[in-house]
């Protein structure tokens, strides 16, 4: 009988998030990774394999964990008000730390393919999202009728982007709060 793991992935993978915030994948060094996650480097290694494959299971349990809820707030679709709940909290995520999902596509989207496919399915899923809440604010007239529907998406979405490095700049002051409002005030009817 195969003996039960004293730890929680889902606990590892949650403490990771922080090193990579931190550090970056490449600033990580194995001994702080299994320190803070507490886990042993055999172990690590059976559950893993890699550090480049834990950085997969981080990243998905980052995107399951974080911004899968933030994400829920355009799949829900009410309009221009999702938009403003998904940047309110995106925001709060966001603050002081920076999106590690954005921090590891900048630091290794050149160089790994698999990296650069999650950072573009991000992109894309955020792309539809935003394109779906302000065809439904053009429907009930929150939006201005003359707006280009496509390229408005595709420039809240680099917003996004910027606004996860941004955060990592401006700490906890209220200079992401201002934009948002700057950015979505003239989309309004």
């Amino acid at each position: 009988m195969a003996r039960q793991a004293l730890y929680s992935v889902e606990e590892v993978l949650s403490n990771a998030i922080q090193v990579f915030l931190e550090h970056g994948y490449n600033g990580a060094v194995m001994d702080e990774i299994i320190a803070r996650t507490d886990f042993n480097r055999r172990g690590f290694y059976m559950e893993f394999g890699s550090k480049q494959a834990f950085l997969y299971r981080v990243l998905e349990h980052y995107i399951q964990t974080h911004l899968d809820p933030v994400f829920a707030h355009l799949e829900q679709n009410t309009g221009l008000p999702s938009i403003h709940t998904f940047f309110k909290d995106y925001i709060q995520l966001v603050k002081g730390r920076g999106c590690l999902l954005v921090n590891i596509v900048t630091e290794l989207g050149f160089d790994d393919e698999q990296v650069r496919e999650i950072g573009r399915h991000h992109i894309d899923r955020l792309e539809i999202g935003f394109i779906g809440c302000l065809e439904k604010g053009l429907e009930q007239q929150q939006v201005k009728a003359t707006l280009n529907i496509e390229a408005t998406a595709l420039q809240l979405c680099n917003y996004v982007q910027g606004f996860a490095v941004t955060a990592i700049l401006a700490g906890q002051t209220d200079e992401l709060d201002l934009a948002t409002n700057a950015l979505l005030e003239p989309l309004a009817a």
